[in-house]
């Protein structure tokens, strides 16, 4: 995959345990804390401590778009360009299989990526296998793999989670947590549909979207 001379930029994070955040908090910053460094992916480099992301802004916003996208397989579709764009923040559930993928990705919005069963090497090494993302008092784990998940969410104060690797896009409550799998963006598996995902976050509530691509 070609990129353009534009330097891209993502952040990784370190998954901890969450500590309960009162909510609703009706502003979110896209600029992260001080101690979160910004770099340009680079399959030569290895992140050596991954932080945890926070977001918080000053300025009130009504609604705060947040992009899904997972199990790219090496394989970024311009369709799935163009439907998360617009996003505040992208996040990529796994199974990236070419770096490129997120320096292109980190060019429309500032990026969380995890690493995936298929995400082999040294560039690989630089994600996490789990995420936290703290969005306007909404917290939110990123794994890759469903069956993996070691922890009861609503016990641990998150409002969502989100994950990859089925390939079937899955949008669902389940005691008061939702279960979002955005399906597989890149290339075509048996019947299932090629999609991407949006959350709209305002007000302390989550709004989810599955967007298919194509059939």
């Amino acid at each position: 995959m070609q990129t353009s001379g534009a330097e891209a930029h993502f952040f990784v994070g370190l998954v901890g345990t969450a500590e309960a955040v009162p909510f609703p908090k009706p502003f979110l910053s896209t600029r992260l804390k001080p101690r979160l460094s910004q770099e340009t992916f680079s399959s030569e480099r290895v992140n050596p401590r991954p932080l945890r992301h926070s977001f918080r802004r000053s300025v009130l916003k009504t609604s705060i778009l947040i992009g899904v996208i997972s199990d790219t397989h090496s394989l970024l579709r311009s369709e799935a360009v163009a439907a998360l764009r617009g996003s505040e923040h992208i996040i990529h559930a796994g199974d990236v299989g070419d770096p490129e993928i997120l320096n292109e990705l980190a060019k429309i919005a500032p990026l969380t990526a995890i690493r995936g069963n298929i995400d082999k090497g040294k560039w690989a090494r630089k994600l996490p296998e789990t995420e936290v993302v703290e969005v306007g008092g909404i917290q939110i784990y990123v794994l890759h793999d469903l069956s993996q998940l070691d922890l009861k969410p609503e016990a641990a104060g998150f409002q969502a989670v989100i994950y990859g690797h089925s390939h079937v896009p899955k949008n669902e409550i389940r005691g008061g947590v939702l279960y979002f799998n955005p399906g597989s963006a890149g290339p075509k598996r048996f019947k299932l549909p090629i999609s991407v995902g949006k959350l709209s976050i305002a007000d302390g509530k989550i709004n989810s979207e599955l967007i298919t691509i194509t059939d």
